[in-house]
């Protein structure tokens, strides 16, 4: 059976330590201390780019993050205020900055990974959400709001319970993600064997111009996309920095008000013309087979008969490539641009046709296995949902938990 309590009762909410960009240092300064900031909260703690600051930034002890606490954007767009992750043994000691806040649990009052699932569920990610006191583009966590909260709280076997369900659950999407992570890596390694380091062309392939592989490089419609309409629309977040076409979040248009010239076939090549300058670049090629438009920060490259789409794609993929990108491209207002003329100058090697098909059946079978997981981990999404929301419901009984796992 569970009860009722505030959020306060049980848990406090920690702010950040105030900084400037400069104070950052060498993570091997003496008396520095690791800080996190919003970009390392992801659904698992990020560490693959943590700055340091020195310690003496941090007025307070309680500043230092504690294994079991939970990391909250508490500055940041209306969308991803509240965004949290869990902090595991490997970040303890460290400190954060001041548009995150560490949500802190009163281990004798309520078991911390419980609250994490509690806290991180859509319902309640949604209300603390509703609760951000909106500025200039920038939405602030309502601390005092979220913690008058009503938490629901079964006794502490109850917790353990329900926390080591919904962790198991999460530990095989983690592996599942893990292991599509891997198969990227896959096909860029045998990228990297059939054609050699593009950086150094070491199997002294002929050398051409994107622009004499492809037969058309176009902007995509500049067409306003909304809820509504009966032909989806591909634009820049729909295109993954890894290189694949994400269908989750699509906006939509009118068919009969749409030009050709708009419309993605299988085999195109997809390239992120504008973004941040860390974005810009994200290439992928639609291996569908529903009729698609695609939006005008998207040039589409469509591949000449003398060579393979998957190819080009996966040539993009690189790092080389991604790097003579970042070289090329401008800033304009914040943000990095790089338009089709430029695209189609890049050098590129042109191995022959017959092995850029062998190098395409591979990546064929790879997507193939892509597939399988990717369907694997949607399953287990729905599951986890299904799972927290009956949690939180006090509709998971002990016996259906253990079921369930």
């Amino acid at each position: 059976m569970s009860t009722v309590i505030r959020l306060g009762d049980v848990a406090e909410f920690v702010r950040g330590i105030t900084f400037k960009p400069t104070d950052v240092v060498p993570a091997d300064t003496p008396g520095s201390v690791p800080c996190m900031r919003t970009k390392n909260v992801q659904k698992e703690l990020d560490l693959s780019d943590v700055w340091s600051v020195d310690s003496g930034f941090v007025r307070r002890s309680e500043q230092y993050l504690k294994a079991g606490d939970i990391l909250v954007s508490s500055a940041n767009s209306w969308n991803l205020v509240g965004k949290c992750c869990w902090i595991p043994e490997s970040a303890n000691g460290a400190t954060f900055g001041g548009f995150i806040a560490a949500l802190r649990p009163d281990p004798d009052r309520i078991d911390p990974r419980y609250l994490y699932h509690w806290f991180s569920s859509p319902r309640t990610q949604a209300t603390v959400r509703s609760f951000g006191r909106q500025t200039t583009n920038i939405s602030n966590l309502d601390f005092a709001r979220c913690l008058r909260m009503d938490i629901p709280l079964p006794g502490r076997t109850g917790q353990r319970h329900i926390a080591g369900v919904l962790d198991r659950v999460n530990a095989l999407r983690v592996k599942r993600r893990e292991a599509i992570g891997l198969l990227d890596d896959l096909s860029q390694s045998i990228f990297l064997d059939m054609f050699g380091d593009p950086a150094r062309n070491p199997k002294n392939w002929p050398m051409s111009k994107i622009g004499n592989l492809v037969e058309s490089a176009n902007y995509g419609t500049s067409e306003k996309a909304s809820s509504v309409g009966d032909l989806p629309v591909l634009r820049m977040g729909n295109i993954t920095y890894s290189g694949a076409v994400d269908l989750t979040d699509l906006k939509f248009m009118d068919r009969a008000t749409t030009d050709e010239k708009y419309l993605v076939r299988r085999g195109d090549v997809l390239f992120n013309r504008t973004n941040s300058a860390e974005l810009v670049g994200k290439a992928a090629i639609y291996r569908g087979s529903d009729e698609l438009a695609f939006a005008g920060y998207l040039v589409r490259a469509r591949v000449n008969g003398d060579n393979n789409a998957e190819y080009l794609a996966a040539f993009l993929n690189t790092r080389y490539a991604k790097r003579v990108l970042r070289g090329m491209c401008k800033s304009i207002v914040g943000m990095a641009n790089i338009n089709a003329k430029e695209l189609q100058s890049i050098s590129i090697a042109e191995p022959p046709r017959w092995l850029q098909d062998e190098f395409a059946g591979r990546i064929e079978a790879l997507e193939s296995l892509r597939c399988a997981h990717s369907q694997h981990l949607t399953e287990l999404d729905a599951l986890f949902s299904s799972l927290q929301n009956r949690a939180f419901r006090g509709e998971l009984s002990l016996s259906a938990a253990t079921s369930a796992a």
